[in-house]
Order: C-alpha cells, then sequence, then structure tokens
C-alpha cells in the first residue's frame, strides 16, 4: 500500500499543468508582477463565480482581513465577536488592528457561532460579527443576518475554508459562503479548497455601501484600502485556472467524506461531521470527535501505524477557553481529530485509516 499523506497536490497540478503552463508564461512575457492584468481578470473571474459584486485579490488572508477591517472603519477599541473555537489568526488580527476581539461559544453539531451564542456577549461597544465557515461546514448565515440586522452590526463571514459550499437561504434563496454578509474574505492557502501554491486570499464585498465607495476610490486611481498588499500576478494567473476547477475538488472530498460517513456510521463513540438543511458542506477538513481522553492516545495509535492526522484548534493565544464561559469550545479544543482527505486517497487506504480509528475507539472506550 502507498503511503497515507494528509493532503496531495501532485494529481491536480498534473491534469492542470498545462494552463498553468501557459497562464504562467503569459505573466514572464509580459513582466508585470505586480497588479498587472491577471490580478484584475482573476478578481472578475472570483465575483463571476461567487456572483458577488466585488472581489479584492489580496496577498495573504490576514491581509484580506486587515483591508475588510479598514474598510468598516471601525473605532479603535471597538468589540469584534469571533468563535470561541477557531484559527487563531483571526484573534491575532484584530488585536493588531487596535481591535477588542470576544469570543462566542459555537454549536456542539457544526463547530460555528449561532444566533443564539453571538447574542449572549452583545454589548454597546460590539461593532461586527466575525463569523468562521468552519472546516467546509457553513454556519447558520438566516439567523446571524437577522442578528446582525437587529443590532445593527457589520457581518463579517471566514469563508476561507468554505470556498465554493452553498448555503440556502429561507424562501428557496441561496449563494455561496462568504457573499451574505457585509463582507467576506476567503483564503487560497496550500491547505484550503483552491491549493494555491502561495498565501493568496480575497476580500469579498457585499454591502452596497462599501461596494460604491471602493468604485469611486478605483475611478480615482486608488484601487484598494491603504496599505492593502495585493495578490502577485503569477498567483493570480494560477487562481484563475484552478478556479475553474474548484467545484471537481470539493466534489472529491465530497465522496471521500461520505466514505468516512458510512464507515463510522456504527460507532456511537464517533462523532462524525453535521448535515444540515441550509448547507452543502464541503469538508475542507474530515473531522472526527472522540472522548477527549482517547483524541491524544488515537493520533499516536494512528502514528505508529503511519495514518497522518491533524489537532485543531487550541485556544487562541492570551485567551482562555474556560468550560463556565465555552464549555463546547472547550471540549472540542480537546476532542477534534481531523483525518487524511484529498482525492488521490485509494479505497484500501480509506479502508486502512477506518479500520485503525474504530478499533482503536472501541477497545479503548470505556463501558
Amino acid at each position: 500500500m502507498e503511503d497515507i499523506k494528509m493532503t496531495a497536490t501532485k494529481a491536480p497540478y498534473a491534469k492542470l499543468k498545462p494552463a498553468l503552463d501557459a497562464a504562467f508564461s503569459a505573466v514572464m512575457a509580459s513582466m508585470d508582477f505586480e497588479n498587472g492584468p491577471q490580478v484584475t481578470r482573476f478578481a472578475r473571474s472570483l465575483e463571476n463565480y461567487l456572483q458577488v459584486p466585488l472581489a479584492l485579490p489580496s496577498a495573504h488572508a490576514a491581509a484580506a482581513l486587515k483591508a475588510a477591517l479598514r474598510l468598516l472603519q471601525l473605532p479603535r477599541g471597538a468589540e469584534v465577536i469571533v468563535p470561541a473555537f477557531g484559527d487563531a489568526a483571526l484573534v491575532a488580527v484584530l488585536q493588531e488592528s487596535d481591535y477588542l476581539p470576544v469570543l462566542a461559544d459555537v454549536d456542539a453539531q457544526t463547530f460555528t457561532l449561532t444566533s443564539a451564542t453571538v447574542e449572549k456577549v452583545i454589548t454597546p461597544t460590539t461593532a461586527a460579527i466575525l463569523v468562521t465557515h468552519l472546516f467546509g461546514q457553513c454556519a447558520p448565515l438566516q439567523e446571524l443576518v437577522a442578528l446582525a440586522q437587529q443590532h445593527k452590526l457589520w457581518l463579517i463571514e471566514d469563508a476561507t475554508q468554505a470556498l465554493g459550499a452553498r448555503y440556502k437561504m429561507a424562501g428557496g434563496e441561496g449563494g455561496y459562503a462568504g457573499i451574505h454578509g457585509h463582507l467576506g474574505i476567503t483564503s487560497f492557502f496550500p491547505t484550503k479548497p483552491l491549493l494555491d501554491a502561495g498565501e493568496g486570499a480575497a476580500v469579498l464585498v457585499n454591502d452596497a455601501g462599501l461596494v460604491a465607495r471602493l468604485q469611486e476610490q478605483q475611478e480615482g486611481g486608488r484601487a484598494y484600502p491603504e496599505e492593502h498588499i495585493s495578490l502577485g500576478a503569477l498567483e493570480a494567473a494560477m487562481m484563475e485556472v484552478k478556479l475553474t476547477f474548484v467545484e471537481e475538488y470539493n466534489a472529491a472530498r465530497q465522496t471521500i467524506a461520505k466514505y468516512y460517513d458510512q464507515a463510522f456510521a456504527a460507532v456511537a463513540e464517533i462523532q462524525t461531521p453535521a448535515h444540515t438543511h441550509y448547507a452543502e458542506h464541503i469538508y475542507q477538513q474530515y473531522t472526527i470527535a472522540v472522548a477527549p481522553e482517547l483524541r491524544d492516545g488515537l493520533r499516536r495509535h494512528l502514528e505508529a501505524n503511519y495514518i497522518p492526522s491533524a489537532v485543531y484548534y487550541p485556544a487562541p493565544q492570551g485567551l482562555s477557553l474556560s468550560r463556565r464561559d465555552f464549555p463546547t469550545a472547550a471540549r472540542l479544543s480537546e476532542s477534534i481529530l481531523c483525518l487524511p482527505l484529498h482525492s488521490e486517497l485509494k479505497e484500501e487506504q480509506l479502508a486502512y485509516i477506518c479500520q485503525h480509528v474504530i478499533n482503536y475507539v472501541k477497545q479503548n472506550s470505556a463501558f
């Protein structure tokens, strides 16, 4: 059996190589590596795919989030609500931008913010809600949009792990993750859905007033918020090619996830990703949750049998995930384990992974 990898990019690259070579050659011929036509063309392609009014390509996710925050012109010290379970980089960017991150607990099934968990921490100085669509699973946007409107708050979607995930609003209206709030951000980091070779990202602008202001700036020769770091032309050329395959990438991960779901269905001690009526899960990661006392031992067992895995997420630096204030986030930080997930996994490898997970959990669970 071939070595099992956590992620893999060789097969997708081989398939795209002719188109990528042509795109790179065009950039090299122009020698225009910054804010060239490839960057503009990719922005338009992303707008057309997501059906969002305006996309601003960025060098990396942190730059995209900083640009999004600057667009909102929030007062210094303003509170921004973020999930207690998620990437600590969000908290770091908010602190660097002179905003106060306020943690809210998450749902035990979807691992995302809900209107109930957010409303508990809203104060008179709350300015925005930053909701993460985690591991490819959409947060319940319908209720979060309504909550933001009720309290006159900005809503920013962190869709860095959910490019191409579809959300269905009440009445049948819907669209992709990242386009329902006032602003969104997405990422093309190698571990994200689009599998960039670098750290590209984009700001997604949905609010009409923000769109009008940015278009006015563009007409005046100021294309981006001040200090914004734009995506390079080579990466933009790569992303324009890869964007045409994002649905195929997502479908491949969904197929692998379905295999895992079926294999673990009969094991009550293993919690698999939730399926919701309002959204399509694209499985940026395939996560299982087991009893906290089993998680680290299971990871060591998998490693001993040459099966990689990953742990997400510890508490943000400097902040505590107390079981009293954030019971769900605290439990998830001790129980979540991510399994290999990519299109190159073979059925023999999947069966081997599932066998070792199931055997360990059954043999070590308390009766």
